[in-house]
């Protein structure tokens, strides 16, 4: 196993990397490998291991019984998924966890990461905080993201969006990770429309958009950069 990607990752934080293969052996890591397309969790299951992507990409999606399909996240090397369910292992999953492309996915037994061993090693106390450390960052960033989607109007939710990045980045003038359909997505609306709105937006003297480069025209009183 290449734990370089191991070592990058925030479960695996602040922990040398020679203490990392025999926390592996103790937490009875399992590597999977997983041509793209396939489905590592399925809506309704129950899990009790949370994952880790070593290679390649996962999509955490949902669908509804009308079909229609919602993409929630993206899953990348270091990157891990499927924790907070792994807690609640009572509790059937809501999502869906496919394979993007080809991808290989390290598996721990969540209960073997909460409770530690009998030696009850440092390495392993930090583990458990960096899981609460990404769970809590995650917790955040599903609020932020509620917040977004709040408002009824496309314009509200694109102000909602804007407004909190141009405050994050300290700038009117700013550049946001998402492409036009990733943005789309994530606030939950028609990329058709948000690009019908955007363009609105713009002829109106609101914003300047080019790609995923954003200008704000605001007067200075209505808005406190931090």
């Amino acid at each position: 196993m290449n734990l370089q990607v191991l070592e990058a990752s925030p479960l695996f934080r602040d922990i040398r990397p020679e203490e990392i293969s025999g926390m592996l052996y103790c937490l009875q890591a399992k590597e999977r490998e997983f041509p793209k397309g396939a489905v590592l969790y399925r809506a309704g299951a129950h899990v009790h291991e949370l994952g880790i992507v070593l290679s390649g990409s996962i999509s955490i999606e949902r669908d509804d019984l009308w079909g229609n399909h919602l993409l929630l996240d993206r899953v990348g090397p270091g990157q891990i998924f499927a924790e907070t369910y792994a807690c609640l292992p009572e509790e059937a999953l809501m999502i869906n966890a496919v394979a993007l492309e080809k991808s290989r996915i390290l598996f721990l037994d969540m209960q073997h990461v909460l409770e530690t061993c009998s030696s009850t090693c440092q390495y392993h106390q930090r583990l458990i905080r960096n899981l609460l450390m990404i769970s809590a960052r995650k917790n955040l960033q599903l609020s932020r993201r509620s917040l977004h989607t709040a408002p009824k109007s496309i314009r509200g939710k694109v102000l909602s969006y804007l407004s909190f990045q141009a405050q994050k980045q300290g700038s009117r003038s700013f550049s946001i990770p998402l492409n036009r359909q990733q943005m789309a997505d994530y606030l939950n609306v028609d990329r058709s429309a948000l690009s019908a709105e955007l363009g609105r937006m713009q002829r109106e003297g609101l914003i300047s958009v080019r790609r995923n480069q954003f200008q704000l025209f605001i007067p200075e009183e209505e808005m406190e950069l931090d």
